[in-house]
């Protein structure tokens, strides 16, 4: 049922936002990646995708920046003839108590990670009310449902993505638009990948000691999430069993906020 759709997908060229962008690619979706990293290293995976039988287009709007979103929306109807599918899943992140939290550090998450949805989804839920249909998913975090210390501004940006999930799923439940939310956990992606020989070092343990006592210190399965489990979630989202499910944030993270 999905196949010939359009998604668009942000922060979506490496990580959990490719793992969207190749699961839905399998499905026949033809989809807009977008982020920042290595032009070579884009359009490899851009390629990558349309191998996979579809239609792969890249763009580079900055999230932060309202207009290249509204423009990214537009040029995605333009090209790809259609938004049915949005995955709003760009953020980043930064660790510092409330004290020293830098003042520019919390306006760019906020702006990434929560201002970006409500400016997607703007511009898109239009398209999707005119098609009759769409699906909308937001990356959420487990830090939507609870917090960590040293996380003000990811807490408060994904306890933001949980509101704006359910407030838009309400404002769409008739028009045969879903909204919902992921949770995950801790999920295994190159750049955890890359902070544990660091930690290591940092604290004077082993590198596996940092994944078992550090990282899933609260995931009861003391397994990493991985991108592929993320991504196969979004696309059931997209299906038509998924069709009463909307304003609802699904946890993927090992028991640990039960």
């Amino acid at each position: 049922m999905l196949k010939g759709k359009s998604a668009v997908i942000t922060g979506s060229t490496s990580g959990i936002g490719l793992a969207y962008a190749k699961a839905l690619a399998d499905e026949g979706v033809n989809v807009m990646i977008n982020g920042f990293g290595p032009a070579d290293e884009i359009e490899t995976e851009r390629k990558g995708l349309e191998a996979r039988g579809v239609k792969a287009i890249y763009n580079a709007a900055d999230m932060t920046k309202p207009a290249e979103i509204a423009d990214m929306i537009a040029t995605a109807k333009a090209e790809l003839g259609s938004v049915d599918i949005l995955i709003n899943n760009a953020g980043i992140q930064h660790v510092a108590g409330i004290a020293e939290f830098p003042d520019e550090k919390w306006d760019a998450i906020i702006a990434i990670n929560l201002s970006s949805a409500f400016h997607t989804c703007k511009h898109a839920v239009p398209l999707m009310r005119e098609a009759g249909w769409g699906r909308i998913i937001n990356t959420a975090s487990a830090h939507a449902k609870v917090a960590s210390p040293g996380k003000v501004a990811y807490v408060a940006a994904k306890h933001g993505i949980a509101g704006l999930t359910k407030t838009v799923a309400l404002e769409t439940a008739e028009d045969k638009i879903t909204v919902n939310a992921i949770c995950p956990g801790y999920v295994w992606t190159p750049l955890v990948e890359k902070q544990i020989p660091d930690t290591a070092r940092t604290r004077g343990i082993t590198e596996e000691q940092v994944k078992h006592d550090v990282l899933l210190a609260a995931q009861p399965t003391k397994e990493f999430v991985t991108v592929e489990q993320v991504a196969s979630l979004a696309v059931y989202l997209c299906t038509d069993g998924a069709a009463s499910i909307t304003g609802t944030l699904l946890s993927m993270d090992g028991g640990w906020t039960a």
